[in-house]
């Protein structure tokens, strides 16, 4: 972007006021205080510009600024590369968004998305990996681990809770395979849905999970909270990274251990990819029947090794 327009140089101008005014006095950012700050500016809107520029204040301070209107059915994922452009990913695979932002504006989103989660993300701590209140999950690296500049990874929820027979009328399942996965929970058997990456491995479980009794009670446990289950007895446990200081973590490993004393019928660890795995087995193995999780492998082939590897490193 060269240069910026006198409306964006007064959305910045807006921008700042609602900050200043935000510290003085916490809240939502509403069609008041917009009104309140253009005052304070000297500024004098109709109603129908007051409105306008609250959605549009509210995007930057609350939303995804720049990035919002980007979000529309479909769309999955949004990614900031170093240079600054922005990729869509939706239902017709990745494409370029027509935009780009400086490395100033990428690195202040950035920033403000990661204090949004509850991270820290800096010059002394130059990644992050968070849960927006949106339910977005968004991960940034910072430079100089990005030379060119800020890198955003945001990976959008899914609005739509799908069962197995969605998936079936989609043409992920067949009638038969559909058939197959609800005996499977039904039977209670323990199970591990696997897949590379961005392969739908997170809607498989949740969509199994619905076919669970409406009586049993599913604990899940994730690192970043993903798992969507449609079903009236969840409750979510999600791990959480040191402050500032060092202090204040609780790995998976420690969650898995509390979920086995909340009384549940199903333990659901969101992705095995570390240590953790050893208590879930350890659980399996003790009268925790029908737990499951995902686990990162290419082909079925390729998961007793990396259940190998991760048991290796939990000691087992």
């Amino acid at each position: 972007m060269s240069g910026r327009s006198t409306d964006e140089s007064s959305l910045d101008t807006l921008l700042a006021g609602v900050r200043e005014d935000l510290v003085r006095s916490p809240g939502a950012v509403d069609v008041p205080r917009i009104a309140r700050v253009l005052r304070a500016q000297g500024r004098v809107l109709g109603a129908a510009a007051t409105l306008e520029l609250t959605a549009r204040v509210r995007d930057h301070v609350d939303g995804l600024g720049p990035l919002q209107g980007l979000i529309a059915p479909g769309v999955t994922d949004l990614l900031v590369n170093d240079d600054g452009t922005v990729w869509v990913d939706d239902s017709g695979g990745l494409r370029p968004a027509g935009l780009r932002l400086t490395a100033g504006e990428a690195r202040d989103l950035a920033v403000r998305l990661a204090t949004s989660g509850g991270r820290r993300l800096d010059d002394a701590v130059p990644w992050a990996d968070a849960h927006l209140p949106s339910g977005i999950r968004f991960h940034a690296v910072l430079p100089p681990l990005s030379p060119g500049g800020a890198i955003l990874s945001l990976r959008l929820p899914s609005r739509d809770r799908l069962d197995l027979d969605d998936l079936e009328r989609l043409g992920a399942l067949t009638p038969a395979v559909r058939e197959v996965l609800r005996a499977l929970v039904r039977s209670r058997v323990p199970f591990l849905v696997t897949g590379g990456t961005g392969t739908g491995k997170s809607t498989l479980l949740a969509a199994m999970l619905h076919e669970a009794p409406p009586q049993e009670r599913i604990v899940v446990v994730e690192d970043v909270l993903e798992l969507a289950v449609d079903h009236p007895h969840v409750v979510h446990l999600q791990s959480r990274h040191a402050n500032s200081e060092g202090a204040g973590a609780v790995d998976l490993t420690a969650l898995v251990r509390q979920s086995l004393r909340m009384r549940p019928d199903r333990i659901v660890l969101g992705e095995c990819r570390g240590e953790e795995i050893r208590e879930l087995l350890q659980a399996l193995n003790t009268g925790h029947d029908g737990g499951c999780g995902t686990v990162h492998a290419n082909t079925a082939a390729d998961v007793p090794a990396r259940l190998e590897a991760l048991g290796a490193l939990g000691g087992l």
